[in-house]
């Protein structure tokens, strides 16, 4: 797909699906600057052969994604596109476990983080004549998922801050749109299995055949199938595709 000359930034992207995000878009013809809280990754990106452009930035900091928004223009002279891809997982407890700084941060980075970003985006995206956000939540935000309360809170948020946004900058030719990845085929949510069927005491491969169960598809994603639908909707041909959430996860049934 051909986004030739398109600026684009993307958060949380030095690594996962995120790096894979902007690899594709950048071997799409896109200039891509990242922003992630991992400096050595960042660094190890920056330093490939896509000429990807990155900054080092804890966007659940709004102070960090206004030197961030300052990086980025210099580097791209604009923007065109935002991708709020970064996230955290919060943690893993019963609700009445939970630590108030623990939901504080999930919701800081996972939504807090998004606003952070989109309110330096807007304005550039409008001096642009128009543009793309494209924002990350989960199929958990359709799901539910027990004992990870802060982070399907922030994921069901992201949909809210979708709609709404959509909504408000349609008239300037800005289409805003969520992703609802599903069970991704990377190392990061391989390890997750791993470390889960040890919990158990089962193979990963019989974890595995059980979660796969709750996929009508039966199915991982691969990460640059996220992208290739991303890149679709930052093209002409998703022009007039907005507000929307998308999944692309083989339809996800149900999580536990």
């Amino acid at each position: 797909m051909n986004l030739r000359g398109l600026r684009v930034l993307i958060t949380g992207a030095a690594g996962g699906a995120g790096a894979s995000i902007a690899t594709c878009f950048a071997r799409a013809g896109a200039y891509v600057h990242i922003a992630d809280i991992d400096a050595r990754a960042v660094k190890a990106l920056a330093a490939g052969p896509e000429k990807i452009s990155a900054s080092v930035c804890d966007c659940g900091r709004a102070d960090a994604v206004d030197q961030l928004f300052e990086e980025a223009s210099a580097a791209l002279g604009g923007l065109d596109v935002l991708i709020n891809n970064v996230g955290i997982a919060g943690p893993a407890a019963a609700a009445e476990d939970v630590a108030p700084e623990e939901w504080d941060r999930t919701i800081a980075v996972n939504l807090s983080g998004f606003f952070y970003c989109v309110r330096k985006a807007i304005p550039l995206l409008k001096q642009a004549g128009g543009g793309t956000i494209l924002n990350v939540s989960s199929t958990s935000a359709r799901t539910g998922l027990p004992h990870r309360l802060p982070y399907a809170v922030s994921k069901v948020g992201v949909l809210g801050l979708t709609e709404t946004l959509a909504r408000e900058l349609g008239p300037f030719n800005i289409r805003v749109n969520t992703i609802l990845p599903g069970w991704i085929n990377n190392a990061r949510a391989n390890s997750i299995l791993e470390r889960k069927a040890k919990e158990l005491g089962v193979e990963p491969k019989v974890l595995m055949a059980e979660e796969l169960q709750f996929i009508s598809m039966r199915t991982q994603i691969e990460p640059e199938e996220i992208a290739e639908v991303m890149m679709f909707l930052c093209s002409s041909g998703g022009r007039h595709v907005s507000g929307q959430h998308i999944g692309v996860c083989g339809n996800a049934e149900y999580e536990r």
